[in-house]
Parts: C-alpha cells; sequence; structure tokens
C-alpha cells in the first residue's frame, strides 16, 4: 500500500507499530479513564497518528467511515425533528394509562417500548427521550424511580442490538462489513425477544415488592392527558411519513442500491424541506439551526478520532499481527473464533465502552476473511461480534452511551445510579443474555 512509504519515516525513527500502539493504548486508558472528554482525546490520538509520521492525511481520511457519520447525522436529525412533536411523551403517557398506572405494569410495558424505539431509533435517543418521562411518572407514584431506570438501560442495549440502526456497534459493523438492514433484521432480530424475557424476568422478580402506588397516586397520574403532549399534529404526521419512508429505503436498501447514510441524509433533507416549507427565512434559519445544534457533535467527532486511530494502528500492521495470533490462539477455527469472540467482546465492552472497542475489532476480523475461506464464511464472526459488543455493553455503567446518557440524567435529576449497586445485578443479566446468543450462534452458525 502506498501509505506505508509514510510509515518508513516516522518521526525520530521509531518502529511504527511501537509507535502506533503507544499512541493507540494511550488515547484508549484517557478515554476509559474519563477525565478528558472523549471527543478531545480521541481527535489527539488520531491527530498524533498523522503528526508522527504513521500515516498521511490522506490515508487518515481513507480511514474515516463516511457511512457510519452520515447514518447517526440522519438519523439524529429527523429524531430531533420528530420529538418537537411531542410524540415520544405522548407514547410513555398513553402506555401509562393503559396498564391502569400500575408501577408494575409500567415498568414491563415502558420496558418493552424502549427496547422497541432503540430498534427503530438509536439506544442513546431513545433513553434521551424516555428516562425524563420516566422520571416524571415515578415522582408521581411516589416510587422509587432506580428500577425504572435499570431497566430502561438494559432493554436500550438488548433492543438497540436488533437492528442496523439500534446500536453504534451496529451501524460501525454494517458499513465495514457490507451489511444491509435487512441482514441484521434475519440474522439479530429472531434472537432478541428471547434475551429480552429472560432479562426482565429477573428485574421484574427483584423489584416486584418494592413497585407498589396508592390508589390516590395512581388516580393523579390517570388523569395525565396524553393528547396535551402533541405540540404539533402536523408536524408529527409530517415526520411519521418521512420515518416510514427512511425504514422503507434500508429495508430496499439491496434493490435501490443505495447506502443507509444516503438514505437517512437525504430523509433528513425531505423532512426540514416539509417543516420550513411556505415559512419565512428568518423561521426556517431558526429551525435548521435547532435542527443542527441537536446532532451529538462530541458523539460524531469521537468517532472521526477514533477511526484514524483505529486506520493508524492498522497501517502500522498491528491489527494484522493481532489476527495472526487469534488465528495461532484458536488454530484457525471458525466454531472457536466466533465463540471467543462473542464472549470476549462481551467482557471487553462492559468495561470500556463498545464504541471504541468494535472499532479496533473491524479490521482485525476482516483481516482473518483470506485464512478462514473468504468475506462469506467469517460471517457467523460479524454476528458473534454485534452480539458480544451490543449486549456487553449492559455489563457495567460504563459499558456503552446509553448508560451513562441515562446516568447523567438520573444525576441531574437527584437520583444518582452508583456503579457497584448497578455492577451487582447487570453484570449476571449480562452473562445470562450472553450465554443466551451463545447457543443461538451455535446452533444456527456453527
Amino acid at each position: 500500500m502506498q501509505e506505508h512509504a509514510a510509515v518508513i519515516h516516522t518521526i525520530f525513527g521509531i518502529n511504527p507499530m511501537w509507535l502506533a500502539t503507544i499512541i493507540f493504548v494511550l488515547t484508549y486508558a484517557v478515554i476509559i479513564s474519563e477525565r478528558i472528554n472523549r471527543a478531545i482525546v480521541a481527535l489527539l490520538g488520531g491527530g498524533l497518528m498523522i503528526l508522527c509520521g504513521i500515516m498521511t492525511q490522506e490515508a487518515a481520511i481513507r480511514g474515516i467511515d463516511f457511512n457510519t457519520l452520515g447514518l447517526l447525522i440522519g438519523m439524529m436529525m429527523i429524531v430531533s425533528i420528530t420529538k418537537k412533536s411531542g410524540v415520544f411523551q405522548f407514547v410513555a403517557i398513553w402506555i401509562t394509562k393503559k396498564v391502569r398506572a400500575q408501577p408494575l405494569g409500567i415498568m414491563l410495558t415502558m420496558s418493552l417500548v424502549t427496547a422497541l424505539f432503540s430498534a427503530l431509533l438509536d439506544n442513546v435517543t431513545t433513553v434521551l427521550l424516555i428516562t425524563p418521562v420516566m422520571l416524571l411518572i415515578a415522582e408521581e407514584l411516589k416510587v422509587k424511580p432506580y428500577p425504572y431506570l435499570f431497566a430502561i438501560i438494559i432493554m436500550s442495549n438488548i433492543g438497540g442490538t436488533a437492528t442496523l440502526i439500534g446500536d453504534p456497534p451496529n451501524i460501525m459493523i454494517g458499513s465495514a462489513a457490507n451489511l444491509s438492514f435487512n441482514d441484521f433484521l434475519f440474522n439479530l432480530t429472531p434472537i432478541i425477544p428471547v434475551i429480552a424475557i429472560f432479562s426482565l424476568l429477573p428485574i421484574w422478580w427483584i423489584w416486584r415488592k418494592d413497585l407498589v402506588a396508592t390508589p390516590e397516586d395512581r388516580a393523579r397520574v390517570m388523569r395525565f392527558n396524553e393528547f396535551e403532549a402533541i405540540t404539533d399534529w402536523r408536524l408529527l404526521k409530517q415526520a411519521s411519513a418521512v420515518f416510514a419512508l427512511v425504514i422503507l429505503g434500508f429495508m430496499l436498501h439491496g434493490l435501490v442500491h443505495l447506502e443507509p447514510a444516503t438514505i437517512a441524509m437525504f430523509g433528513a433533507a425531505i423532512l426540514l424541506l416539509v417543516e420550513n416549507f411556505g415559512q419565512d427565512p428568518e423561521t426556517q434559519s431558526h429551525r435548521v439551526h435547532h435542527a443542527l445544534i441537536e446532532i451529538e457533535w462530541i458523539t460524531l467527532f469521537f468517532f472521526i478520532g477514533l477511526f484514524i486511530a483505529v486506520y493508524g494502528i492498522e497501517e502500522a500492521g498491528l491489527i494484522g499481527a493481532m489476527a495472526h495470533g487469534l488465528i495461532n490462539a484458536t488454530h484457525g477455527d471458525l466454531n472457536t473464533t466466533a465463540i471467543a469472540i462473542l464472549w470476549g467482546s462481551a467482557v471487553a465492552s462492559a468495561f470500556v465502552d463498545n464504541i471504541p472497542f468494535v472499532a479496533t475489532m473491524i479490521p482485525l476480523i476482516k483481516s482473518l476473511a483470506p485464512a478462514m475461506g473468504g468475506e462469506q464464511a467469517i460471517m457467523p464472526l460479524w454476528w458473534s461480534l454485534a452480539l458480544g459488543a451490543c449486549l456487553g455493553g449492559n455489563g457495567t455503567l460504563v459499558g456503552a452511551s446509553a448508560n451513562l446518557v441515562v446516568a447523567g440524567i438520573a444525576e441531574k435529576s437527584g437520583n444518582p445510579i452508583r456503579f457497584a449497586a448497578f455492577l451487582k445485578i447487570a453484570f449476571p443479566l449480562m452473562l445470562v443474555s450472553i450465554a443466551i446468543a451463545n447457543v443461538y450462534i451455535y446452533l444456527r452458525y456453527l
């Protein structure tokens, strides 16, 4: 590869693989410490890969996966515009009234809604929308909010595992392995309801005695009017139509020959157009500005820096060396490699945010293809990585972005979630979900 010419001329003539590894490990360590914002750290790590001569700027740009970024930007814009209609608050109140404001019923139904929304929107967006409403309902019912928050975290990661757009690791895997929306539906969605049930039953059993409300408190919640939550019916209809078309576009990805990023970005552009059509320039400017501000730019720039840093260790030869080591350790056996990736991803993703972990694993799995019989032969490895990384995020409070978002909202509301208390119940639940995934992967693919 042409870029390797740049690798020879590293700063002070240091061995490129050692230099890239040091930069990458330091970047990872500071991200895990959470002492400095992770976007800053990732950008610095990516920048150092270029400044130290491990690769050129042109090579770094090739390492940035626009399909992942474009899909995230498009979906973030669609959700930020849609939520102004009040539809998510409507759904929460409507469901609460359907179960007669029974605290346990609310927890079970809201858990299922969280899983569904996480599959269709993405789990970070879902918890941002549902957590504040859930805290309000818990306050009105005078019950502990912690069981609800715990269930939201667990179910957001389980639901997010089901689809291409549900969890950022899936977006990255889909883009890297050229897997479509339908591929994820066909291969991952079938096992998700089973994992959800086996996770919800222990949650219900543990907190069944704590979630009891007085008839007076339940009556007060039953007086909520869900239709008052809808602030813009016209926008709701427009957003629903565009969202349906975007999902249809994802499902017809193979026929229309368009990448998910293009479909999501175009859908966002259409929704911006219909929302602003006929408005004066000042109003249009304000609305577009609001839609762009709502995009999680910190997450996106974290991705950019991370893609460059990972591409740096790939260019320096570290990924190839790791792949060679993995082949030797598993003797090139697909079954052993798939199970090792599933459990290894789960445990690692529990303690490290699953996004940087998956970013490192993607080129590693790609490099295993020639030794294992080609792209098609290693498909079980991609599904093992997706299940391990997404479900593994449930193991600890720092395992996934959605967990940290819920913890942040809870802390602001005066209901902090403690790391050790969460770990005590979440980690065993995560291990159960991975055991189920293990059986599924073995029976279906191996």
